[in-house]
């Protein structure tokens, strides 16, 4: 009877065991997918920025509307971007994705930026000031934002990759996820685009 007692704590306290640390995994899997949100929100407000940016500098530009188009092109390329993303943040495939659009649209809004030095008239025009400004504040708030989300993978990766919890990640299928990083090759998406007025 004793011993019955003593298996049957045994089990019980391993089934606790399990449920805390499935419920961890859990905890640690929403805290990357809420940290992947606060990046999207920034993303959201730097699409919203494009296109005003577009405009505005539309008028000076007459003479450079394939960077204009290629700035608005890639601009939907990143927003599918981070609709795949979206759907399964932390998967590798669409932090790729994430990571390959966003390049783009940088480099995209470097070569619009650059070529707006070459107009004073532009330069001066304050909506064009405004808009640069804001662009600047939204990009240091996608890297602060990128970085929570990167700092929450890597807690999540760690939790279930440890053992003993890397039993109950295994039997549960919790799949490593992947932060959103720059590739290696791509050294010119680490910077965001140079905005000087």
């Amino acid at each position: 009877m004793v011993i019955l007692l003593i298996l049957l704590a045994i089990l019980v306290v391993g089934v606790l065991w399990g449920v805390g640390v499935y419920n961890g995994l859990i905890t640690s899997r929403n805290g990357y997918k809420n940290a992947f949100a606060q990046i999207d929100v920034q993303l959201q407000r730097r699409f919203d920025l494009v296109p005003n940016l577009v405009e505005t500098a539309k008028g000076y530009l007459k003479h450079e509307r394939e960077t204009l188009d290629a700035v608005i092109s890639a601009r939907s390329a990143a927003q599918s971007g981070l609709a795949a993303a979206k759907a399964n943040p932390g998967d590798p495939g669409a932090m790729a994705t994430l990571a390959a659009a966003q390049g783009q649209l940088n480099a995209g809004l470097g070569r619009l930026l650059a070529i707006a030095e070459a107009y004073p008239d532009l330069k001066a025009n304050q909506n064009m000031m405004q808009l640069t400004e804001e662009l600047t504040s939204t990009e240091n708030k996608v890297a602060f934002a990128r970085q929570a989300f990167n700092d929450a993978v890597m807690a999540f990766n760690n939790k279930r990759e440890v053992f003993p919890s890397s039993m109950i990640a295994g039997m549960f299928s919790f799949p490593a996820a992947t932060q959103l990083a720059i590739p290696a090759d791509k050294p010119e998406m680490r910077d965001a685009p140079k905005v000087q007025f």
